[in-house]
């Protein structure tokens, strides 16, 4: 129980390395507001700038959205230590979205918005970056493991 503990704190702690990482190379490498390819009819990268939280909601509140971010971490934090019995699948999930919201919760914090960098090419959608991908994974993890159960809450 211990053990599965650790791992999602160990996971939350890999997502903000990866995620101020590759933040830090975007910033450093990427032009703001230009596009490059980098996987061919896939993914460009394109610095942005986001004030705002999911799909730009809320833009210009900076404030808000890292007071947001930082109770969320705090809650998933407590969540993870209040857990009766952890199973792998919601060890990671937790784990992924407290990485994902001390990721972009710090941005918010340090610069007063976040840095988003990935561009799908074929669709339409909001630049993104991978604390956002953790989040995503973390829903997707949530929903495994409720259908692992057949829609059973399990404890």
């Amino acid at each position: 129980m211990r053990r599965l503990r650790n791992l999602a704190f160990a996971c939350a702690a890999l997502v903000l390395l990866l995620d101020q990482l590759s933040k830090a190379l975007a910033v450093a490498n990427l032009p703001l507001g230009s596009s490059s390819t980098f996987l061919p009819g896939l993914l460009s990268l394109q610095l942005v700038r986001n004030t705002g939280a999911a799909f730009s909601l809320f833009s210009g509140n900076p404030q808000l959205l890292g007071l947001v971010s930082l109770l969320v971490s705090i809650g998933v934090a407590v969540w993870i230590q209040r857990q009766g019995q952890l199973t792998l699948t919601r060890s990671l999930g937790i784990g992924l979205l407290l990485g994902g919201a001390l990721g972009n919760g710090l941005d918010r914090w340090r610069l007063g918005y976040v840095v988003d960098f990935l561009a799908l090419v074929p669709v339409s959608f909001p630049v993104f970056n991978l604390a956002d991908v953790a989040i995503n994974l973390a829903v997707l993890c949530f929903a495994i493991e409720l259908l692992g159960n057949h829609g059973q809450a399990s404890v």
